[in-house]
Order: C-alpha cells, then structure tokens, then sequence
C-alpha cells in the first residue's frame, strides 16, 4: 500500500493554538520556561494532544505539473494542511508567523490582524493573504506557489512595519507528517529547520536565512512559541528534537521595516531529499517558479470551453475559472483520476491527529466522482473524465460488481457499507463516455446484475446515514439499468437488456408505491419522502438518524433527492408526485439567504454546527447545502425555466477565494458564521464546485445534459 494505515499509539500531533494548547499548557505549567543549553536535545516529549485545522478553506493551490506533488490549503490567514506525496496523507497542521517587540507583545498572525485573500492572476490558483495588525504595527503579505518541479511549497512573504518597531519576525511551523500529529522528530540542518516521520521528510528553509532555530515540543518549555510568549524573546535554541511527538518548530527571520523574502517548504522521502529541495527551489528563485506555475494554470484554461454565456453575461468569470481550476486540483498526481471529495477535514480542529489517518474528505466516492466528471466534460476536459472512469473500473470496481462507499486513494475501502447509487453512476457515466467496449461492458455487466440481484433497497442512500428505499437511489439505479441495457445490445446480448429493462421498468412504476406517502403530517400529506425503510412509505415507522437528529415517524422527514427521478430522465418535471412533492419540500427545507435561496439536505438533519456554533463532532444541526441550489436550478431547467437565480445564490455562497462550501450558515449571524455564507464543514466540496459548473453549461444548452437520453427516451419524451 502507498499510504500509512497503522494506528499509532502515545500522544503527540499539531498545535491547537488558543485553545486545547494555551489550556494545556496552562494547567501543567508548561508555559514557564526552564533555563537551557543554547543547543542540545528538546525536552518534553511527547507535547500535547493534536487536531487538525478548520475544513473551511478560502484557497487551494497545486501545480498542474505531475513531478510537483504537493498540494496546499489555505484558511484563516495562514497555512493550512499540506498534501504529500499524494493526496490522502495530510502532512501540515499549520505554518504561520509570529511578531514580537522584544519586550511588551508577542502575538501569532492567525489571531492578531485583520485578513483577507486574493488572487493576483484570476487565470491561476495562486493566492495572496494580506493580515494587518489590528493595533496598525505590521503588515504581512503571504503569496503561495507549488514548484512547477519540484515537490516544494513557496511562501513570497512581505513584511512591512507601518507604526514604531523595530520588529522581530518567526516563522511558526507545525508539521503532522505521514497523516498525523504523533510521531515527529526534528532537528537543526545547517540553517535549515528538518522534521521527518515514517515515510516523509520536511524542511522548511528561507532565502535570507534564519537567525534562530530551534526544535521542540508543542505546548511544553521547549516549544518556541511558549517560549517567545514568555518573555518575547527566543532564549532557547534546541538543536534536536529526537523522541517522537508532537513536534513544532521555530525560526527567525532576519528582517528590517520592509523586507521581502521567500520561504520554502520542501518534502521527500528523507531529510536530505526534503532540503535538497527546499533549496533547490530557492536558487532557482521565486518569481521562475511563479511564471511555471502561472503558466500552467493559463495552459489548462486555454485548454477548455469558452465559459458559456450563463457565465460571462452575469460577469462570474473569475468564480468560473476558480471552479474549473479547484476540480484539477483535487486530482492525485499518482493516482491518475482519484478526484477526492475535498482537500479538507470538516471540523478538524475538534479531531484528535495523535493517530494515523484522520478520515476527511480526502477520500473518493463514487457518487462524487460521477459528478467530476460530469463537470469536466462539461467544461471540456473529456481527458479527466475517462481518468475518473479509469479509475472507477480499475481502483474502485469489485468482481461482485459493486462498489465501496469510498477509498482511500489505492483502493484500500475506509468506510465499508453499500450505496446503490454508487454502483449505478460508473455504468451512467461509461455510456455518457460511449466506452462500451468489450472490457468496459465485462465489468460493468456484473454491475448491472449487482444491481438487479440486490436493489433496489440500499444499505444506505446519498446521505450516507440510512438504508432503505430512497427516491434518489432508485432513480440512479433505475438510469445505470437503461444505459446498462443499451450496452447489453451493442455486444447482441438481448436477454441482459432485456432482463435490465424489465427491472426498470417495475421499479420506475413502483417507486411512488415504495417512498410516496399520502398520509404525511405535512401539507397535503402527499410527497415524497427521504427514505423509507419496507417500502410502505404510509406505516409511519420510526427513523433514527445516525448524526444525532433524533428518532421521528419517517413519514416527517423528507429531502429533495425526488429531483434525481427528473436530472435522469425517470419522470417528468411536471409529473404529479413531483410537483406535490416541491410545496412540502420548499416549506421545509427553503430558506431565503441574503445570497439566495439554500436548502437543507433533509429537515432534522444533525450534520452540522451545534446550536452554539460548536464544530460537530457526532450531533449539531445541519446546515445549507449549495449544491442543492444548484440541484433545484436543473430542476427548474428541465421544466423549461430559468436558473439564473440558483447560479448567481451558488456564486455569491462562494468564499471570498472563491471556493463553494458543503454549507453555509442557515440562520441570522451568530458565533462567528455570517448568514448565507461558509461553516466549517468542507471547502471546497468538489460536488459544490461540479454543481456549478454542470449548471452553467445547462442553462446554455436549455437542457441538462447529463440527462442520459436512452432514459429519457423511453421514460418522458
């Protein structure tokens, strides 16, 4: 296997600086700061308990470059998560600055400056963060390039003194190698800061040099940031850190009222190969890196469709590009067509790191990967989406035809229960393809009888949490059967299309039986529900739902996965049931944000921020989910109407880099969320970001075309 799946046992990880740090460090008295050797061994082995950071990222950035295998999130100012070698191993908690008199201040960026974030190039994912000191001090400028060559992240940084100084200048490196927080050794190399753990290495270097280093423990006397926020000054420098933990490390950077400098963050196999990078990329210099990495960006753009006119008449350009530009991103460089979920951890900084391998969204499921690829094919990179079914068939695919709820990126199932739709989809998107060949069809069949042996109830539907029978599941069933079917005939297989489309057809005509109810609670009491699970969707069972929403009659819980049966060509848009379906849904699920209309994934839904705006950690309330605007917005082009408004709301629930979210705040704003805008939950979510896009090119073609026609064909028109 290429990714550390062992369960490591001690403490250690990441800072969780204000928090679980300062406490920590609070009561055990770690902050008072015994005298030591100007070099030798850090104490305090193993440092404190981990987490990971926030999931809500206003940047990404990537080379398009493979030998650059290096991914990088930003959120709150700083750096955040690091990516090496391939996208599911998480390899940084944090890295950013930390100023000082000298004498009466010490404060971290993240905590003491106005931020905000741009993108210099609106062409390529290069972002820039600007912090201004609160109290007008200082001014930090922060702009991120991956070495198009090179496994090595570069920090242009500026550093301006606006009022008093002289001002001292740290860099605050948090590593958490090989996908965790435990674990890290480190040490001075030359004037270089290295770390290393299992299978990857670090160095962090700069190119004006570094006036201290030191190597410790997070959270202890040997920590540097306790150690500056002591008495504002670095007194301790510790040449090595050798037990393993929870390590961070420090270093100061030689700086006047305003200086520019370059900070590289290198990674290899080794120490060595790390810093050899790391200053590799520093003599060739940053401004060749950033016209590389410039270039490729503009090289891949060029590379698509025009924005369609849905995008360029409502002036969303830039939130195109962006879009277009973030699913590249997510892609594994070794794992050709393993688009993740997303480059996050929802709720991170409440998820212990001390252990490998904190499960976030950097994983890929079947079901979004349909939808990235659907999206790449609408922009024009058709070269992604036979990636991405590559590596359904050849990765995901297994010989009992079905597949996992997700993997990590070689294959290696995580979680391990069974969504239909996810076996569905990879036979939607084969014959959107046209790859109906003859190796392509002999896995695929064994998927289409999959589906008819053991559908078209789920162990668990879209939402992950409940099994049973699920409107949206049947509809993807439903649609992989038909495609399936036409397959079956291109090889003369007439008894298997025959047996598919027989299987279809039932299920299309039973699945109003199956999940709408006529005796629901609310309106009318005919919708359709979310899930139901016996197929008599008017017996008023109860559904428990697994993310602490509570126990209710399953006739009370609906969603608008009921659009899916539309989106595929199942049933009309004006079909009865689904326009009895919309006023309950609207009713429950609507909510009218300052950005546009957003909706729930299902009402009761605990997926989500606690009540108090706490991260969730198994029970809080769900919150607004863009794509579903967008999902409303194909809906409503179907129909024959316009989408405009779900594609500026989508637009305007983006960050301010641009990056669409999994939710956004559903009510007035409160404890740090603003209404209408991002929580922290995953961002960017490749489904988001997909949504939008898809959408875009629907509204020009007046149609959605993902629609598959043989299902609409024999369904609807």
């Amino acid at each position: 296997m290429n990714v550390k799946r062992k369960r490591r046992l001690g403490h250690g990880g990441g800072r969780v600086l204000g928090t679980l740090a300062v406490a920590v460090a609070a009561v055990t008295g770690a902050a008072t700061l015994t005298p030591a050797a100007a070099a030798g061994t850090a104490p305090g082995a193993p440092g404190i308990a981990s987490a990971w950071t926030t999931g809500a990222k206003n940047g990404v950035g990537t080379s398009t470059s493979p030998e650059s295998q290096v991914w990088h999130t930003l959120g709150q100012g700083i750096l955040n998560e690091v990516y090496y070698p391939q996208l599911d191993v998480p390899n940084v908690q944090d890295m950013q600055y930390v100023v000082s008199d000298g004498r009466s201040f010490t404060e971290l960026e993240r905590d003491a400056t106005e931020r905000t974030i741009e993108l210099p190039d609106s062409r390529s994912l290069r972002y820039r963060q600007v912090n201004t000191d609160r109290d007008g001090r200082y001014r930090i400028t922060k702009t991120y390039v991956t070495d198009p060559h090179r496994s090595v992240l570069l920090v242009r940084t500026r550093f301006e003194v606006l009022d008093g100084g002289p001002l001292r200048l740290y860099a605050l490196y948090n590593p958490s190698l090989d996908g965790s927080g435990g674990g890290d050794t480190g040490a001075t190399s030359g004037n270089t800061l290295v770390a290393s753990d299992g299978r990857v290495a670090s160095a962090l270097a700069s190119s004006v040099g570094f006036s201290k280093l030191t190597s410790g423990y997070s959270g202890t006397s040997s920590d540097g940031y306790q150690d500056l926020n002591s008495d504002h000054r670095l007194d301790a420098e510790y040449a090595r850190a050798t037990d393993p933990g929870n390590l961070v490390q420090t270093a100061r950077v030689p700086v006047t009222d305003d200086s520019t400098f370059t900070l590289a963050l290198g990674f290899g196999a080794d120490r060595s190969a790390a810093r050899s990078a790391a200053e590799a990329s520093l003599s060739a210099g940053y401004e060749s890196a950033r016209a590389a990495y410039d270039r490729g960006w503009h090289d891949y753009l060029s590379s698509l469709r025009e924005p369609p006119e849905a995008i360029t008449s409502r002036g969303l350009g830039t939130q195109y590009n962006v879009a277009a530009m973030t699913l590249k991103s997510q892609e594994d460089k070794t794992h050709r067509g393993a688009f993740v979920a997303s480059t996050s951890i929802p709720w991170g900084e409440a998820k212990n790191a001390d252990e490998c391998c904190t499960p976030g969204y950097h994983l890929v499921w079947a079901r979004d990967l349909y939808h990235t690829a659907t999206a790449a094919l609408a922009i024009g990179d058709r070269a992604a989406a036979e990636r991405a079914l590559d590596y359904l068939l050849d990765v995901q695919w297994n010989e009992d035809g079905s597949f996992p709820q997700n993997t990590w990126l070689d294959g290696e199932p995580h979680w391990p229960s069974l969504q239909m739709d996810e076996v569905a989809y990879p036979i939607v998107l084969a014959h959107q393809l046209g790859r109906t060949g003859d190796e392509v069809w002999a896995k695929l069949r064994k998927s289409a009888d999959f589906i008819v042996d053991n559908g078209p109830s789920t162990p668990q539907e879209r939402w992950e949490e409940e099994g049973g029978y699920s409107p949206s599941t049947i509809a993807a069933q439903i649609a992989g059967l038909v495609t399936a079917a036409d397959m079956a005939r291109r090889h003369g297989d007439e008894r298997a299309a025959q047996r598919y489309l027989s299987t279809a057809d039932e299920w299309r005509n039973r699945v109003d039986e199956w999940t709408f109810t006529t005796s629901g609670p609310h309106g009318d009491g005919r919708y359709y529900l979310r899930v139901d699970d016996d197929g008599n969707p008017n017996n008023g069972h109860q559904l428990c739902l697994n993310n602490g929403g509570g126990c209710h009659d399953e006739r009370a819980v609906v969603d608008a996965g009921f659009l899916e049966l539309v989106r595929l060509g199942i049933l009309s848009p004006e079909a009865p049931t689904v326009r009895d379906s919309l006023a309950e849904t609207d009713e429950l699920l609507r909510v009218r944000t300052p950005n546009g209309p957003g909706w729930y994934r299902y009402n009761h839904d605990g997926y989500g921020e606690t009540a108090d705006g706490s991260p969730y950690t198994g029970a809080g309330v769900g919150r607004l989910w863009p794509l579903l605007t967008g999902e409303r917005g194909e809906y409503e082009i179907a129909a024959g109407r316009s989408a405009g408004t779900h594609l500026e709301t989508m637009a305007r629930m983006a960050n301010e880099g641009y990056l669409i979210p999994e939710q956004v705040w559903d009510r007035e704003s409160e404890a740090g969320f603003v209404f209408g805008e991002g929580t922290g939950s995953a961002t960017p979510l490749a489904w988001s970001m997909s949504q939008f896009l898809r959408l875009a090119h629907n509204m020009d073609a007046g149609r959605n075309l993902e629609t598959p026609d043989v299902v609409a064909e024999r369904y609807v028109r």
